[in-house]
């Protein structure tokens, strides 16, 4: 197709060409397509030097603000759905059917150094405002439908002033947070609060952007899950409570109907008025060549 513009049309192909022989073909594609987008946008919209170094600033910020606690270039993403869109093709690529635990986005608050907790643990510390619920499920095999032994089931959420405890200095380290381990029936279960929704972060740039496309940041309430084991392929998601108001206009985009869930009323249980039962389906990991 002849360019329609009074640029260099060769620019690009001289861009692309650059690459050497030591390229490798997957690096080689996606750089390719990344270059030949990202230049047809700056033709396409006539992108200023100020406007492109708006746009480079704010990536510089976002990377000054992330550490182990907080990822600012993820949250960037995550606002342009970006990283949802991501999961969705990773998800499709990995599986021909219909997920048996549909994935959803890791988000910018994950933490790898999450405390180990023994099954029955409270992740609540100094949350006096929030709805104690009792949360539990198996995690099984996809395929079998047997009770995956061992397992780990990782959980973090937000506290409900809207803050992981990693932003929030009046909370405990590792609040609201924790890793569990299947036992002999492939069961976990612990108390947590019922999820509120929140807010993306106004400090940095993901918030800044949000306000310039004058879109609303609120997260719909949800639970963030990592569910793991050797032999299965890991499992990143979220779960989201039926009743919130957000949940049709996620801020990131990451709700799928599947991960929708219910709170129920809790009897006889003085730690907690609510219970969700929450169960975890595993795809076995594809046998290494």
């Amino acid at each position: 197709m002849a360019a329609n513009h009074p640029y260099d049309p060769t620019f690009t192909d001289r861009v692309v060409g650059a690459m050497g022989p030591k390229t490798s073909p997957r690096l080689r594609q996606l750089m390719t397509g990344l270059i030949r987008h990202v230049h047809d946008f700056a033709r396409e919209n006539e992108l200023t030097v100020d406007e492109w170094m708006a746009g480079v600033q704010m990536i510089n910020w976002a990377g000054k603000m992330s550490d182990d606690k907080r990822n600012e270039g993820q949250l960037l993403c995550d606002v342009i759905g970006l990283e949802s869109l991501v999961d969705e093709i990773t998800y499709k690529v990995v599986s021909d059917s219909d997920a048996p635990t549909a994935t959803a986005i890791l988000g910018p608050f994950f933490r790898a150094d999450t405390l180990a907790r023994k099954n029955g643990d409270s992740l609540v510390t100094g949350v006096d405002d929030g709805e104690m619920t009792f949360m539990h499920g198996q995690v099984v095999d996809f395929i079998t439908k047997k009770p995956i032994v061992g397992a780990t089931v990782e959980v973090w959420q937000a506290s409900t002033n809207g803050l992981y405890e990693q932003q929030d200095p009046n909370q405990v380290e590792h609040n609201l947070r924790g890793k569990f381990t299947t036992d002999e029936n492939g069961r976990y279960w612990f108390y947590c609060i019922r999820p509120t929704p929140y807010p993306v972060p106004g400090d940095g740039p993901a918030g800044k952007l949000l306000e310039m496309m004058d879109r609303h940041p609120f997260r719909p309430a949800h639970i963030h899950i990592l569910a793991t084991h050797d032999q299965y392929k890991p499992l990143v998601t979220q779960i989201f409570d039926r009743n919130d108001q957000y949940l049709t206009i996620d801020s990131v985009f990451a709700v799928k109907d599947s991960l929708v869930v219910d709170f129920v009323p809790r009897k006889d249980d003085p730690k907690a008025s609510l219970e969700l039962n929450y169960d975890v389906k595993l795809v076995p990991a594809e046998p290494s060549s």
